[in-house]
């Protein structure tokens, strides 16, 4: 999620910036939007950005000019695809915390599952960019529904329909969503049941918390 990135994770790493970048590049869009209709507020907010920028007034930067680089091919797919299978897998736990769950995710080889591979390489991840979309504590992304779920489980069927390339690639995919309740207990840093003890912070948080000591 946003706040575990901005202030769990170490000060420089990756994932931290990326969502200050995503977060900046956001408010500038936003400031420069709404400059013609509120200018005082626009140019009060630009005045107190925190950060470098090129002119010394919103209305000297010019019009909203979005960078090609933000534009990858499959990357909205795969967000999209990604949001479909978390609201099967809130819409199973409806009113419970999602994150004293881990979620199973099963996807036949296939476009879809390369899309998803996009966002989580590992197998199994507390921290990869599709367990903070499921909001879990954990996800797991298989190819095949594993033997060792229990007989009880509620197993969400769903499908995607994928459309790249303006439509010259259309691909509808079927996924299965399980949640599962989480066996770890909550770590006392990120809040998140990814830690052996209730005492002691998980293995991200411990590697954060070691770096932070040798700097």
């Amino acid at each position: 999620s946003l706040s575990c990135r901005l202030y769990c994770e170490e000060e420089k790493d990756p994932k931290r910036r990326s969502c200050q970048t995503v977060l900046a590049q956001a408010l500038d869009v936003v400031v420069r939007s709404f400059a013609p209709i509120l200018p005082h507020l626009a140019e009060e907010v630009f005045q107190y950005l925190p950060y470098k920028k090129d002119s010394e007034g919103v209305f000297r930067t010019g019009w909203i000019n979005a960078s090609s680089a933000w534009k990858k091919p499959g990357i909205e797919e795969a967000i999209e695809g990604a949001c479909a299978m978390r609201d099967s897998f809130l819409g199973s736990i409806a009113g419970k915390n999602s994150l004293e769950y881990e979620v199973v995710i099963v996807i036949e080889p296939g476009l879809l599952f390369e899309l998803m591979e996009a966002l989580q390489a590992e197998e199994i991840s507390s921290v990869s960019q599709l367990n903070e979309i499921m909001t879990a504590s954990q996800t797991t992304l298989l190819s095949e529904l594993p033997k060792d779920i229990p007989t009880d489980a509620n197993i969400i069927k769903g499908t995607f329909l994928i459309n790249l390339e303006g439509g010259d690639i259309r691909e509808e995919s079927s996924y299965k969503v399980i949640a599962l309740p989480i066996a770890k207990a909550r770590c006392p840093r990120c809040r998140r049941y990814t830690s052996d003890s209730s005492s002691t912070p998980c293995p991200r948080c411990l590697n954060v918390l070691a770096g932070k000591g040798r700097t």
